[in-house]
């Protein structure tokens, strides 16, 4: 697959927003779906966005959210956008809305999904069983992705949790380097991009530090197996999935944030499929 720009993220992009402010958020609308979790009979073959469903804890920091955040219009935008700028075939309805799947870490259904995308990791509190269970899906292949995370406090927090799953001294994390093959799976991503919430920027008048000082350089680590692939990606300081999720509705918001966002999503999503 030939490596692009993000420029043409943003030439797609930009067409859809000046014409439809958002197709996505338009066709389906800023409405909750009832979330229901993914039976077998949910699976087609065909590419599913998958979220991962956990059990919360209390953060320090004390801030709101959990799996449900950036639910559900980062899922249907991501999958839409996925299936526009690549060949992917992505699972839609009969309506054309992407079936985008919802899953926990008990479930058989989490060995169905390649990847499968967890916000706000700091949030999570994982028990011995579904620490085993996680790790049995990562070691047999599965990639986890967890996302909107900033500061010490988060990051301390949820790193206490996935070291149940895989111990620190056989998986260390490590910074991804940006001359990873992840970062030019499709398109040529240079460097890290932090992407504040909407609500954050617009409150802040353009900030992107949610935490200030202590969230100011935004950084993706991973943990990988025995053969170097990426078991888990982790994008910290930075929001990626809001800037799918809110994509119709600011124009100031959009151009700043979504081409970059999804230029590093596709990326991320392509490597999941083909490692």
């Amino acid at each position: 697959m030939p490596v692009t720009s993000v420029a043409r993220v943003l030439i797609v992009l930009a067409v859809v927003f000046v014409a439809a402010t958002g197709v996505a958020q338009g066709q389906f609308g800023r409405r909750f779906f009832q979330p229901q979790v993914a039976t077998d009979l949910d699976f087609d073959g065909q590419f599913h966005y998958c979220r991962l469903v956990y059990g919360s804890g209390l953060s320090r920091r004390g801030r709101g959210g959990g799996w449900t955040t950036d639910y559900p219009n980062a899922d249907i935008n991501m999958s839409i956008r996925l299936s526009e700028l690549t060949n992917i075939n992505v699972s839609k309805d009969g309506t054309g809305r992407p079936n985008h799947l919802l899953v926990r870490i008990d479930g058989d259904e989490l060995f169905q999904c390649p990847l499968v995308i967890m916000s706000a990791p700091e949030r999570a509190f994982i028990t011995d069983d579904h620490a085993g269970r996680l790790r049995e899906y990562l070691l047999k292949g599965g990639m986890l992705w967890t996302d909107d995370s900033w500061g010490s406090y988060d990051w301390y927090d949820w790193v206490g949790q996935l070291q149940k799953v895989l111990p620190a001294g056989e998986y260390p994390i490590f910074d991804l380097p940006l001359d990873h093959v992840l970062f030019r799976t499709q398109f040529e991503v240079t460097e890290i991009p932090q992407i504040p919430s909407i609500n954050f920027f617009m409150r802040s008048g353009g900030g992107t530090s949610e935490q200030g000082a202590d969230s100011a350089v935004p950084v993706v680590r991973a943990v990988a197996d025995d053969d170097g692939r990426i078991m888990v990606l982790m994008t910290h300081n930075t929001d990626i999935q809001d800037s799918w999720e809110r994509e119709g509705d600011d124009a100031s918001y959009f151009y700043a944030f979504s081409p970059r966002g999804y230029a590093f999503g596709i990326n991320a999503i392509l490597y999941a499929l083909t490692h």
